[in-house]
């Protein structure tokens, strides 16, 4: 069994960490070299670091963020936004990523999935895929450009696409629970996880330490990523891994 992992995210724009609720309304939370070394400091296993705005500002992946980051934090980094070539993911890896997320474009151009495992290996390619409920068939679809364009991709149908493809994890958000503090999707993570043998981490909704656990206990998710609560210290990335430990689940 894989060892859970607890993942804050840094959502960056312009170079400042921001966060919202269902992808809207941004507030400023303060820099991002700051905010890792103190996520760092708290037992963080991983970091998560997205630029949010990169997509729909057809801009580059800002690399010298990401160079800062790395330079003042050694747990593994995934970055994502932006990502349209393999040039992009070469020059992430060069700036300190360890793995990098592909949104947008995996759903625009899917090969780019496989070309990314088969140059730099599948351990680096993280699929992130942005899900929400449709009204009118209840079913889950993909959303892209940072949760603003529906598709008609279905979200266990995709997720099983992309890691036949190459992916080796994926990233999967709740929009319907992204801020709310309601707690994760479980019954959609039971679902996603059984039906693919990637490392799946789960976003959106975490509010308390008791969600932590549910999602872990209740599906096959490898890591539970956070970020409002975290950034406003509602809670503590120690307090949340040993209240886990502490209902039975084996902790990096």
């Amino acid at each position: 069994m894989l060892a859970k992992r607890i993942i804050p995210c840094l959502d960056v724009d312009n170079g400042r960490v921001k966060k919202g609720v269902n992808f809207v309304n941004l507030t400023d939370v303060g820099d991002p070299v700051e905010i890792a070394r103190a996520y760092e400091q708290q037992g963080a296993d991983e970091l998560v670091f997205l630029d949010i705005t990169a997509t729909n500002q057809h801009r580059h992946p800002i690399t010298e963020t990401v160079e800062a980051v790395s330079r003042q934090v050694f747990m593994p980094l995934t970055v994502g936004g932006g990502i349209n070539t393999l040039d992009d993911i070469q020059a992430l890896l060069r700036a300190g990523a360890d793995k990098v997320s592909i949104n947008s474009a995996s759903v625009k151009n899917p090969d780019l999935i496989s070309q990314a495992a088969q140059r730099f290996g599948n351990q680096c390619v993280v699929v992130a895929i942005d899900v929400k409920t449709d009204p009118q068939s209840g079913q889950k679809l993909v959303y892209t450009h940072g949760g603003q364009q529906a598709t008609n991709l279905e979200a266990i149908a995709w997720a099983k696409e992309v890691v036949q493809r190459g992916a080796g994890e994926l990233l999967v958000t709740s929009m319907d629970h992204d801020g709310t503090k309601q707690g994760f999707d479980v019954d959609f993570y039971r679902q996603l996880t059984a039906a693919v043998e990637v490392p799946v981490i789960a976003s959106g909704g975490a509010g308390k330490v008791e969600d932590f656990a549910q999602v872990f206990l209740q599906s096959k998710v490898t890591g539970a990523l956070a970020a409002s609560v975290f950034h406003f210290g509602e809670l503590n990335i120690k307090e949340v891994k040993d209240y886990v430990r502490s209902q039975g689940v084996v902790m990096r």
